[in-house]
């Protein structure tokens, strides 16, 4: 079942991450780098380089969830933030419109053999 809300706060890690990342790595990045507790019920995204892979981590009723969403075409649409931060507070209409806004590519399409 999804459990992401308006009520909870949103939190992106605006540096490119590593895909592989699983659950405790993905942890310690928000309790080393981002100052946050992941025990404290928030919601922490993070995207990779080519900005097309979403990973959401997220402290639910008995443990740990990250929901992964990985673009066909397009990119994810970020907010704009300063080079220096590590922790950009969102709110749930932030999430959906980066969700929603995906940025076509330009750039020729391979054939498929």
């Amino acid at each position: 079942m999804f459990h992401l809300h308006r009520s909870l706060q949103y939190y992106l890690y605006p540096l490119p991450v590593d895909m592989r990342k699983s659950f405790y790595t993905l942890s310690g990045i928000v309790t080393l780098f981002m100052n946050q507790d992941i025990r404290e019920g928030g919601v922490f995204i993070f995207i990779n380089r080519r900005q097309n892979i979403m990973k959401i981590l997220h402290m639910e009723y008995a443990g740990l969830v990250i929901y992964h969403k990985k673009l066909d075409s397009g990119r994810f649409k970020l907010p704009t933030y300063d080079d220096n931060t590590l922790s950009l507070s969102m709110h749930w209409n932030d999430l959906m419109m980066m969700v929603e806004s995906v940025k076509l590519r330009k750039g020729k399409l391979k054939k498929r053999s």
